[in-house]
């Protein structure tokens, strides 16, 4: 089928026969090898890079910068995805030239479409970048960019004003061009009524199953990450429980001796080492 783009994202609605978008995200080329190879559709280079690979507490902390080196290490892998490159918190509040060539800058590092969080107050920004020619996915709810504002990790939506406050905020963002809306931490009745007000796709992440498609962070699914486990995530493995064991196993070969074996060692031939021994013993 080969990579989707963002006019063929952009209608891929489930209401039409259209099978569940499957975004995962990725931040390097294993990672986008492995998505790819399992069928994903989309990789979302995500700002949750700073949480999960490079251990800071909240999406804050990374640059464009930081997003473009791991965009590029995805885009390399050459992955049978469509690459969405997270605009990180700062690089879209800024004039309009600024958020372009940010946007630029993602693009530039292999994304095919960038991301970026808020509703309508981001709309001159969306338009600015859709008129460069980059196609904007959208993301509301909850946004993880705005946790000080919003006063921590908070389900958005539950009361009724600010539930059709955000089906707005998606009529908004598709009327301005998104080919997309990720929504994130709304309530099961909250991201139906979104999916069924707008004709673009919407990727749910604890938004329930009436979405067009879903997202987990790669650490999460395979349980790389444990620290916290959000309610939303499903873990498919434990890959950190099984990496810790293989790790001892490793540690205790080495401590006893028994690693590496002669299979695993280098050997000369005997001739050359008989010469070797001579040579030592002159």
């Amino acid at each position: 089928m080969g990579k989707l783009t963002a006019p063929a994202i952009a209608a891929h609605k489930t209401r039409d026969g259209k099978e569940p978008l499957v975004m995962v995200t990725a931040y390097d080329a294993p990672g986008a090898r492995m998505a790819s190879e399992a069928g994903a559709d989309l990789i979302l280079v995500g700002d949750s890079l700073a949480m999960v690979v490079l251990g800071y507490d909240d999406t804050l902390q990374v640059t464009t910068d930081d997003m473009c080196h791991h965009t590029a290490a995805v885009a390399r892998a050459k992955p049978d995805c469509h690459i969405v490159g997270d605009m990180p918190w700062m690089s879209y509040h800024v004039s309009p030239q600024e958020t372009v060539e940010n946007a630029a800058k993602l693009m530039r590092a292999g994304a095919h479409s960038v991301k970026l969080e808020g509703g309508r107050k981001r709309l001159p920004m969306i338009e600015q970048i859709i008129d460069a020619e980059i196609p904007v996915m959208g993301h509301i709810g909850l946004t993880p960019q705005s946790i000080h504002a919003m006063g921590g990790f908070k389900v958005q939506g539950k009361q009724a004003e600010h539930a059709r406050k955000l089906v707005q905020a998606a009529k908004s963002l598709a009327h301005a061009g998104c080919f997309a809306v990720v929504l994130e931490g709304v309530p099961v009745r909250v991201a139906e009524m979104v999916t069924e007000a707008v004709d673009i796709p919407t990727i749910g992440i604890g938004a329930g199953s009436h979405c067009d498609g879903q997202v987990l962070v790669y650490h999460d699914l395979l349980g790389i990450e444990d620290r916290f486990v959000p309610k939303f995530v499903r873990r498919y493995a434990d890959i950190k429980g099984q990496s810790v064991e293989a790790i001892k196993a490793y540690a205790a070969d080495v401590r006893s001796g028994s690693f590496p074996n002669h299979d695993e060692s280098y050997h000369m031939a005997d001739e050359e080492a008989e010469e070797l021994h001579l040579y030592g013993a002159g």
